[in-house]
């Protein structure tokens, strides 16, 4: 299967992308789509004509199809490739998984994307100091929540790697960049830790991309 997988080395959602193919161990070309060079090339009439909410990742299939939103590309991975599996096969411990990827991908995420930020920066003209701060307490708010259902590791949810590492692991990496102290969350630390030895995750990290500045 050959595919093309639209990505912003710094975007934690490709990011999100990325550690998934890297796990199955499904190759994919990669098309950088910088998100802050030449107004955002996401904006441009090809990027636009991929995805037309002109966000990453988009995932281009052989058949010419275009999937978009990283847990939708995530969830069909999973399904056209079950091993190794993101979900564990128990219901109740599928919808613990579930729910801390969810904290990070619909709570924290949205309010600290790049256009979220950048509304606060150029339209509401909040100083940089304040968009620090906005970003900082929602980063907070949610790591306290997944700290709390964090059990015994290695991973966030056990033995073995989850939706919930792939979701967490991308939300670290952006704390640590912009300097949210993480004193506070050593079992989210430590499962990021052990993450990180894995040669998917080592392989999906933002310095290790082509696009990397």
């Amino acid at each position: 299967m050959h595919v093309k997988l639209y990505s912003y080395f710094r975007s934690s959602a490709a990011y999100r992308a990325r550690i998934a193919l890297n796990l199955k161990g499904l190759p994919y070309e990669m098309v950088a789509v910088h998100l802050t060079k030449d107004g955002g090339q996401q904006h441009k009439p090809e990027f636009h004509a991929v995805n037309p909410q002109e966000r990453v990742p988009a995932l281009e299939l052989s058949s010419g199809e275009v999937l978009t939103q990283s847990l939708a590309i995530v969830e069909y991975l999973d399904d056209i490739e079950p091993n190794p599996p993101f979900l564990p096969a128990d219901a109740l411990a599928r919808a613990k998984v579930r729910a801390i990827a969810q904290i990070v991908a619909c709570d924290i995420h949205p309010l600290n994307n790049l256009i979220a930020l950048q509304y606060l920066k150029r339209t509401l003209k909040h100083e940089q100091a304040e968009i620090d701060a906005w970003y900082h307490h929602w980063v907070i708010e949610g790591f306290k929540a997944i700290e709390a259902m964090i059990g015994p590791g290695p991973y966030a949810c056990g033995a073995h790697v989850t939706l919930a590492d792939i979701c967490l692991v991308p939300q670290v990496f952006n704390a640590r960049r912009l300097k949210v102290p993480l004193d506070a969350f050593p079992k989210i630390v430590a499962a990021d830790a052990a993450c990180l030895k894995l040669a998917a995750f080592d392989k999906a990290r933002p310095e290790n991309q082509p696009d990397a500045e």
